[in-house]
């Protein structure tokens, strides 16, 4: 081959592994450029992160991630704990299998118990250790055998701290006291895990569906389920009640009765009547509301 030959080839041909390196540094020098700004507060660090999602350096599952996890550090106890009145709590005093029967209708894992008073949360019952001592022989004879310590926490703790303290003592479940010492409400690390990654289901969740919750029946009145949230009520009916304290419609009117209702009870709030159809030691779970037509 001639001089003149050679000098006609290419002088380079990209490799690979040289274009795979390229797109390395496209990739960094974004980032760089990204955080170059030095953002000085939570916004700017939030807007930030949506600049790098629209220049296609984040996905945006991604970013949802990011933004949940800032969320967190700004967020208590009390903005994503289970109310009292939704909580799965178990009396001591019940025989085991009258227990594992609570157990399995609720589908949850983990569930305080209380003694003769609900404000008294003697410990946390896990659904496996239930079960091995109802199928063990010379098993335990009552529940207390099987209760492990209960955490208990303010509703003022924050939940990165909470976090961080249930990664370290590979606690699930905190129960939340109220400044009187009084029982508020429970967390559970999935409560805080779903601020920041988003709603986790599982097979015992139901779709939610406002439609479902809400059922209007040919007589013009409505089966409503108690874990209706507030604001679902409030838009069906043209209602303005509150959800500042309670989240849901039965949170609501136990609240407004005073204690754990029963069925058959009834209340009037404005132009509703609520009867109580459905209810039983732990909570209540739904309501026939009658609505009166203004005249």
């Amino acid at each position: 081959m001639s001089d003149d030959d050679s000098t006609s080839a290419p002088e380079y041909a990209e490799k690979p592994s040289e274009r795979s390196q390229e797109k390395r540094r496209s990739w960094l020098d974004r980032i760089s450029s990204a955080i170059s700004g030095e953002p000085n507060t939570r916004d700017d660090l939030i807007e930030l992160l949506r600049d790098t999602h629209d220049s296609g350096v984040i996905e945006a599952d991604t970013l949802r991630m990011m933004e949940g996890a800032i969320a967190v550090a700004g967020m208590t106890v009390g903005d994503v704990m289970v109310p009292r009145a939704q909580m799965v709590v178990l009396p001591a005093e019940a025989k085991l299998l009258e227990l594992m029967k609570l157990v399995v209708e609720s589908g949850h894992s983990r569930f305080p118990v209380h003694g003769e008073d609900k404000d008294e949360i003697l410990g946390i019952l896990l659904a496996k250790d239930l079960l091995r001592g109802v199928v063990e022989d010379n098993g335990p004879r009552s529940i207390h055998e099987l209760l492990r310590p209960a955490v208990l926490i303010p509703e003022s703790k924050n939940l990165n701290v909470l976090l961080r303290e249930f990664r370290q003592s590979r606690n699930h479940m905190a129960i939340v006291v109220d400044e009187y010492g009084g029982v508020s409400g429970l967390v559970t690390i999935e409560d805080v895990l779903e601020e920041i990654v988003g709603e986790i289901d599982d097979e015992h969740d139901d779709a939610e569906d406002p439609q479902a919750l809400i059922a209007a029946q040919a007589d013009g009145q409505f089966v409503v389920d108690a874990l209706t949230p507030i604001d679902d009520f409030n838009e069906r009916f043209g209602a303005d009640f509150d959800d500042d304290e309670y989240d849901t419609i039965g949170g609501l009117v136990t609240a407004e009765i005073g204690h754990l209702p029963e069925a058959g009870e009834e209340l009037t709030l404005g132009r509703f009547l609520f009867r109580v159809t459905s209810a039983d030691a732990r909570r209540l779970h739904a309501l026939h509301v009658s609505v009166h037509v203004d005249p």
